[in-house]
């Protein structure tokens, strides 16, 4: 599905309510407005705390890091619109585009799905990140999907196989897990979770 909907520097306007919200509409917010266009509907994603914060610097390092060696691609972080579809616009905490792919991402969004997504879990969003967006990264074809749980300190790995997501690896506490999209990029729980 094209999703290009949009002419970058699209003036902010009032957006009219309606029953589904496209990436046009979206385009229309003005910059850093904190919302994520889900099946059409405007969300309101509020700031996350910080143990979430940690947890993103922490984690978005160490796959920097390893990308940056390998010079696997680009590794980058929230706000950074993906847009999967005209009525799905996230902005998912970490993203890594391999380097083969790396004309989907453009200036001002991800035109497609990114080879891998990380979500880390805060109350306001775990619903759309362990349901809705779990199908539509799963539906548009993201390789690899990471929940981070700060308040289990846990994380799953989800890796897309036939069209579908199935667990990888899933660790609580403590242990490694291992990115099957980046063949050697492994992490301890213990160096992401703060203590």
């Amino acid at each position: 599905m094209d999703a290009s909907c949009c002419e970058p520097g699209l003036a902010y306007k009032a957006i009219p309510e309606k029953a589904v919200y496209t990436y046009e509409d979206y385009c229309r917010l003005p910059e850093g407005a904190p919302y994520e266009l889900i099946g059409g509907k405007l969300v309101m994603t509020p700031s996350p705390g910080k143990k979430h914060q940690i947890i993103l610097k922490r984690l978005l390092k160490l796959l920097d890091n390893y990308v940056e060696d390998k010079d696997a691609g680009e590794v980058l972080c929230a706000p950074r619109d993906v847009c999967l579809a005209p009525t799905e616009v996230y902005q998912p905490d970490i993203l890594f585009v391999a380097k083969d792919r790396l004309e989907i991402s453009a200036e001002d969004k991800v035109n497609g799905a990114p080879d891998m997504i990380a979500e880390i879990l805060s109350p306001s969003n775990a619903y759309y990140d362990l349901r809705k967006k779990f199908k539509a990264y799963e539906k548009y074809g993201v390789r690899e999907y990471w929940i981070v749980d700060p308040e289990e300190a846990s994380i799953e790995v989800y890796e897309l196989a036939d069209g579908k997501f199935r667990l990888a690896a899933q660790k609580e506490k403590s242990g490694t897990v291992s990115s099957v999209v980046l063949p050697g990029f492994t992490i301890k729980l213990e160096d992401i979770f703060p203590s």
